[in-house]
């Protein structure tokens, strides 16, 4: 059959009349009467040649045919509309769906979105803020920004920066800290990977303590619970400069212990859209702008520490 010598109203009408249940609610949502829906279907399954609906007297009941074609429908409609109101004042919106984890998110990225905005008013970017285990797939994700060894099944993965963890806490607390060993008095919170203080220990030349306690699946939270006291977080301190400054916490040691770094990543199967383009390239540009500041100011920072903190890998944006 010509699927252009389908009616569309007429799809349209039974598309709304088989999920709404009912003719009088379909011609509701499209602003015609009940009668006009009924012929509309009517005139389909004349064309079709075949019944979309039994007709019973507390409503109606889908055929298997009409079961097999609601779903397509529905789909296809949706995704008509999804991309109509990609539209803007006749310009064309791309949507760009971003997955991120919170810390980098609120730590680097969310300061910087307004000169990606600035520069790509047509990207239409959706954000969704996670821990580190979300799915790219079954998160409908473009882009996920997360942390660790790049290494995830079926991904490309772009190198952003490297994140060296240090000790933050209170500065009440802060005071009784003369040596690193006193950190074994203390109530040290933890992630949900379980080697992070071991090897922060082990950084420092002393042999890890049994660790037991509060765990925390985010750094934000891990923070939090520092700047009130509830003891000793292990956090990647260039995404916390913020807290820093103002003095809710304090990084009362200047060992650091890289366990990863922030990557840029997406699925290999994912064709490159124009958005995706744009934003990896940005991205990359303005870690570089990082680099350059970093190096023009040569005076001690506390969210800096380490070797390799903010290091942006020298790589060329996904191909």
């Amino acid at each position: 059959m010509d699927v252009s010598q389908l009616p569309l109203n007429a799809l349209r009408a039974f598309e709304a009349s088989a999920r709404l249940g009912s003719f009088t609610r379909a011609g509701m949502e499209l602003h015609v009467t009940q009668t006009a829906v009924s012929h509309q279907v009517k005139a389909l399954e004349a064309v079709l040649g075949t019944s979309l609906f039994e007709r019973l007297p507390r409503g109606l009941a889908l055929t298997e045919e009409g079961h097999a074609l609601l779903p397509v429908l529905t789909d296809a409609f949706r995704r008509v509309s999804a991309t109509l109101s990609q539209f803007e004042e006749g310009n064309f919106r791309e949507i760009l769906t971003v997955g991120v984890v919170g810390t980098f998110a609120t730590g680097w990225l969310l300061p910087r979105l307004g000169r990606f905005k600035a520069g790509h008013p047509h990207v239409d970017l959706r954000l969704k803020t996670n821990n580190n285990r979300a799915d790219i797939l079954v998160d409908g994700l473009d882009f996920f920004i997360r942390f660790g060894d790049g290494a995830w099944h079926g991904t490309e993965s772009l190198p952003l920066m490297d994140a060296p963890l240090a000790p933050v806490c209170a500065p009440a607390l802060a005071a009784r800290l003369a040596r690193p060993q006193d950190l074994t008095g203390e109530e040290l919170l933890r992630s949900y990977r379980r080697d992070e203080w071991a090897l922060w220990f082990k950084a420092a030349g002393l042999e890890p303590p049994s660790l037991r306690g509060w765990m925390f699946d985010s750094s934000l939270t891990l923070v939090e619970a520092a700047a009130r006291g509830v003891g000793v977080a292990l956090v990647p301190v260039a995404m916390f400069t913020r807290e820093l400054e103002e003095g809710r916490i304090v990084q009362p040691f200047e060992t650091t212990v890289s366990t990863g770094r922030y990557w840029l990543t997406r699925l290999k199967s994912r064709t490159e859209s124009a958005a995706m383009k744009a934003f990896g390239q940005w991205i990359l540009a303005e870690m570089t702008t990082d680099v350059q500041e970093n190096a023009k100011d040569q005076s001690p920072r506390p969210a800096r520490d380490g070797p390799d903190a903010g290091r942006v890998a020298a790589s060329p944006p996904f191909s």
